[in-house]
């Protein structure tokens, strides 16, 4: 028997996120009881208009005013994230010829994905992932689905905090024009984590609307293109290999002109090795790549909101409007990665800003590209938290009404719990790895292709039609995957050969 639709106001903000939580979730009950439309003016965006009991929902039934090319920054904004920190990382571990191969092989896949979740959305005319779980498998598929969600969420605020617990101390050292850091507290990074937490984020986060959304979520957008403008421009500013005195060094000097004495005195049989790109390369760390890469393109919990919002919209333009924001972001992501790598070689760190501490640490480039990769990271992460929190409500707290106590007890304790995870990880790696290795593959691979192979009427496509054996083939492929991931993330951490990403 197919589950029963379950109707849920989700507002849309200018960005494209759907910004979940804000407001209790209304299912209709009996003949007469009406879903209440929103009647507030929203300055984040404007809710749907509320069904029509006689006919099922359609994208149609919302008129999008969203043109084509906000819609690609939309969703470009959407894939962007903190995972482009790590891709240089996972080049050095591949080598050049099997990253482009694999991060290719990620890019096509996601692709495809977003375009089976488009068509089981067109059957059912449903715009939120969640309730593509509910319509395919009753209750488990949406909690799964929101559970999926929730870790993808948790690991980008850990991610995000992760930044700010590895980059402030490395900018308040650079302020107070120390060359080396400090014992003080205002250097430790785990209490200025803490520090960010309680007095920032905290307070935006108990607020039942996020009117700067729009803003800040553009405003991430442009710290990663500028953060990728600086990668590509220090690649021919910092010579290789590093100097071993260069911590000493301040940005009066030329680096240039240091490292042509060290490299006299290092010989030339040395220097190639340093500075010789790998095309191919396998070791335990090449398990992270997949997991950094698919944490990286997860955007599909946003594409149908965005879909929605979409002016005119129609299954083939929004697949257009995906092909390309993944495009751009293949192509923004690539050229990180390159220039990163083509920077420190072997020696960069999961972290590739942080690496840059290595070179100068007076840098005012990187200065500024630390100030405002945190400034971004700072502000998304109540964004982030906001669908978190609303999915907690939704699986233990459903059909209440709203309380400000559970509300402020809700994002305190995922603020803290995220808190302590990024206080005890040893690097930013292992959040890209367990996150890109579960929650990701959920969302990207397995949940599309199995929604689609339930939701997809066999009066259209019978089980054994191409289509969907293509997605069960899919499914499959993102549980080897996943397990394989898992399995060498496993191992790498219980054999101990993990490479830190900066000791802290």
């Amino acid at each position: 028997m197919e589950a029963p639709l379950q109707m849920e106001m989700v507002e849309l903000v200018p960005n494209g996120k759907h910004s979940e939580g804000l407001r209790p979730v209304s299912t209709p009950m009996a003949g007469n009881e009406r879903v209440e439309g929103p009647r507030r003016s929203c300055v984040e965006g404007e809710g749907f208009l509320q069904k029509r009991p006689s006919k099922e929902p359609h994208f149609t039934d919302f008129e999008g005013k969203t043109s084509f090319g906000m819609s690609v920054f939309n969703l470009s904004n959407a894939i962007m994230g903190s995972g482009i920190l790590g891709l240089a990382y996972a080049m050095a571990n591949t080598g050049i010829i099997l990253f482009l191969f694999l991060l290719t092989a990620v890019a096509l896949l996601s692709s495809y994905s977003i375009h089976l979740l488009l068509k089981s959305s067109g059957v059912v005319g449903i715009r939120a992932y969640e309730q593509l779980g509910y319509r395919a498998f009753g209750t488990p598929g949406k909690l799964a689905a929101a559970l999926a969600i929730t870790l993808q969420n948790i690991g980008a605020m850990s991610s995000y905090l992760y930044i700010v617990k590895s980059e402030l101390p490395l900018v308040i050292q650079t302020f107070l024009n120390l060359e080396e850091p400090t014992s003080d507290w205002y250097m430790n990074g785990n209490y200025l984590v803490i520090l960010v937490s309680v007095t920032i984020i905290l307070p935006l986060a108990l607020m039942r609307q996020l009117g700067y959304l729009g803003y800040s979520s553009g405003f991430s957008l442009s710290c990663m293109v500028f953060f990728l403008v600086a990668v590509i421009y220090k690649k021919f500013q910092v010579p290789c290999p590093l100097p071993s005195n260069l911590a000493n060094i301040t940005s009066n000097f030329s680096l240039v002109e240091v490292v042509k004495e060290e490299t006299t005195l290092l010989g030339d049989s040395v220097v190639p090795a340093f500075c010789t790109p790998n095309y191919f390369t396998l070791n335990i760390q090449t398990a992270y790549t997949i997991p950094i890469m698919a944490f990286a393109f997860v955007c599909h919990p946003e594409v149908l909101p965005i879909y929605t919002e979409l002016k005119d919209p129609s299954k083939r333009k929004m697949q257009r409007i995906s092909n390309l924001s993944i495009a751009v972001m293949y192509v923004m992501y690539f050229l990180a990665a390159l220039f990163g790598y083509l920077t420190f070689y072997d020696g960069v760190e999961s972290e590739l800003l942080h690496t840059y501490s290595k070179v100068d640490t007076f840098d005012v480039l990187i200065l500024c590209v630390r100030v405002a990769v945190l400034t971004a990271v700072t502000l998304t992460v109540p964004i982030v938290l906001f669908p978190v929190r609303r999915a907690i409500q939704q699986m233990l707290f459903q059909n209440q009404e709203f309380s400000w106590l559970r509300h402020a007890l809700i994002a305190t304790g995922l603020l803290t719990c995220i808190n302590l995870l990024v206080i005890f990880a040893p690097n930013i790696l292992g959040i890209f790895g367990i996150i890109g290795a579960t929650s990701a593959p959920c969302l990207i691979f397995i949940f599309p292709a199995v929604f689609y192979f339930r939701i997809m009427p066999t009066e259209k496509e019978p089980a054994k039609s191409t289509p969907k054996v293509l997605a069960l083939c899919f499914a499959v492929l993102g549980f080897l995957l996943m397990t394989m991931s898992l399995s060498f993330i496993i191992i790498d951490w219980v054999s101990g050969t993990s490479r830190h990403g900066g000791n802290h």
